[in-house]
């Protein structure tokens, strides 16, 4: 007898083999907090085998004089650790009772002693949790493997462990339910805002910047075009303290200077930015946020420009005015908000709609396809801004005055999960490529509308459509393939096939019939 074939193993990546194993936390501690101390430890793991690699690199340059002097790792963009705060010290002790403490302990010296992580990491975090000091232990050593599977897996320690903490939030996100992905804006998303934007040069801000993977995506669109990250400013704000913490632990992971204020704080009531002017923005500020301010707050704010002052029942125009406030003269902003702001008329935000529109500030409007947050079903949708759309030779756009731009992508993405969709590769770069061809860039081609899917709108459509800028009202309905076939041909076969399913059904009704006259239940 033939011997059945073995199954094949499925391979499983090494971040949900270690998702998996850091898992052993879960009722140990709320989901709330157990993003933070698998993240911290894993920044704790990264910048230690990083201070570890360079002090051997000046021990073979025949430097080992100056092993523990800190200008010869921060002239490198590497983190000075005392013997206190480094990961093998911690992992030494890591069966002790006291691991939570010397975990706090090792993270309030690396703050202390490196400047441009003042208020990034946890202070007193680990003790005061209380977690049992054995699951501590399991996940340290979980933890430790990292290293090993960055060998393995032949990519930079640093790509790896960017790459962990990117899948890490993205689970968090999914899995603590309505409410619990506010710090994390779909990777696709991100993307496709950066692909439109290309940040090549010049001020980024994100005033509501989470976990700040609008930063991270932009650098990673100047690399992957072989720019020079040093063009590159970033500005952030987060309101949530322990989000702020994430993005600052996110950008020195990945080597990212930037600034994101001295502390965590709502950017309406303490812009920490006040005099910025931005080449370019990305956000995804909060959906439809309520109750943002008092009646009686900010309703001389400078920020408002002149506009109607938003409502305090709905800050998604507040978030709007406060972007547009803080464009340079030549910058756009991209960013995500729900779909209602397209259209909605409640306390004044329509007005609010027409006075930008008004004054040709509305570059392009994108419908995206639902189901690609983690943690709403609200449908959302992109929104570019812009001060001028007069031509500009630097950048290659055309004038575009008094016009823009609508695309409908609801029908792009692809299932990833169940009920989670992506924006694929293909589907980032037609979008993408769309708008860079409207703006007039040449080598994206010619632009050309494109019947549901695409449309370049004039000032005058748009005030047509009651100023509404929902992308279904100008891109109208694709057009039907002519499949060849004549109207005469195909009007018979469908009445032929029709008459042959009504002579079925006469049939399957007197079956039914004669069936209940034999039960005795007959006319």
């Amino acid at each position: 007898m033939a011997k059945k074939s073995a199954k094949p193993k499925q391979t499983v990546s090494f971040e949900e083999s270690l998702w998996d194993s850091a898992n052993k936390l879960r009722g140990s501690v709320e989901s709330s907090e157990y993003k933070h101390i698998v993240l911290s430890l894993i920044f704790l793991k990264f910048i230690s085998d990083k201070f570890e690699a360079h002090r051997q690199a000046l021990i073979e340059d025949g430097k080992e004089a100056f092993v523990d002097t800190v200008p010869f790792y921060t002239q490198s963009n590497v983190f000075y650790l005392e013997e206190a705060a480094r990961w093998d010290y911690i992992i030494k002790h890591s069966k002790q009772d006291d691991i939570a403490l010397k975990i706090d302990t090792a993270l309030h010296t690396i703050e202390k002693a490196n400047k441009s992580l003042a208020g990034a990491l946890p202070d007193n975090y680990f003790s005061r949790l209380g977690l049992e000091a054995s699951k501590l232990a399991a996940l340290l050593d979980t933890i430790n493997n990292i290293e090993t599977l960055a060998n393995e897996c032949h990519i930079s320690e640093e790509d790896l462990v960017g790459r962990v903490y990117e899948y890490f939030l993205g689970k968090f996100a999914a899995s603590e339910g309505k409410g619990g992905g506010e710090f994390y804006t779909p990777k696709s998303v991100v993307g496709l805002l950066a692909e439109m934007l290309e940040p090549y040069k010049g001020k980024i801000y994100d005033p509501c910047c989470g976990s700040g993977g609008m930063f991270v995506q932009s650098i990673k669109f100047v690399n992957s075009h072989n720019g020079n990250q040093k063009d590159i400013s970033i500005y952030g704000q987060e309101y949530t303290s322990t989000t702020y913490k994430l993005a600052k632990m996110n950008l020195a992971i990945r080597g990212i200077s930037g600034n994101l204020g001295e502390v965590a704080g709502d950017t309406f009531f303490k812009d920490q930015h006040p005099d910025l002017k931005a080449d370019y923005i990305m956000a995804n500020p909060p959906f439809n946020q309520k109750q943002w301010r008092a009646d009686n707050e900010l309703t001389n704010d400078p920020r408002w420009g002149g506009y109607t002052v938003p409502p305090t029942g709905n800050a998604n125009y507040a978030w709007i005015l406060h972007m547009l406030s803080k464009l340079s003269e030549s910058g756009t902003a991209g960013f995500v908000l729900a779909n209602g702001s397209m259209s909605s008329n409640t306390s004044g935000e329509g007005t609010i709609r027409q006075e930008i529109i008004d004054n040709d500030h509305v570059d392009c409007m994108i419908a995206l396809p639902g189901q690609l947050f983690y943690t709403t079903q609200i449908p959302v949708c992109l929104w570019f801004l812009t001060k001028n759309k007069d031509e500009d030779k630097v950048h290659g756009y055309r004038s575009r005055k008094g016009e823009t731009l609508f695309i409908d992508a609801r029908q792009m993405g692809t299932m990833a999960s169940r009920i989670h969709k992506e924006l694929t590769t293909d589907d980032i770069a037609k979008i993408a490529q769309t708008y860079h061809a409207w703006r007039g860039e040449e080598k994206d081609g010619d632009y050309e509308d494109i019947a549901g899917y695409c449309k370049a709108a004039s000032l005058e459509e748009i005030k047509a459509n009651d100023y509404v800028l929902t992308p279904g009202r100008y891109v109208g309905a694709a057009e039907l393939e002519d499949d060849g076939i004549p109207f005469e041909e195909k009007m018979k076969a469908l009445s032929q096939t029709l008459y042959r399913q009504m002579g079925e059904a006469e049939a399957l009704d007197k079956a039914i019939c004669q069936n209940l006259e034999v039960l005795g239940y007959g006319k």
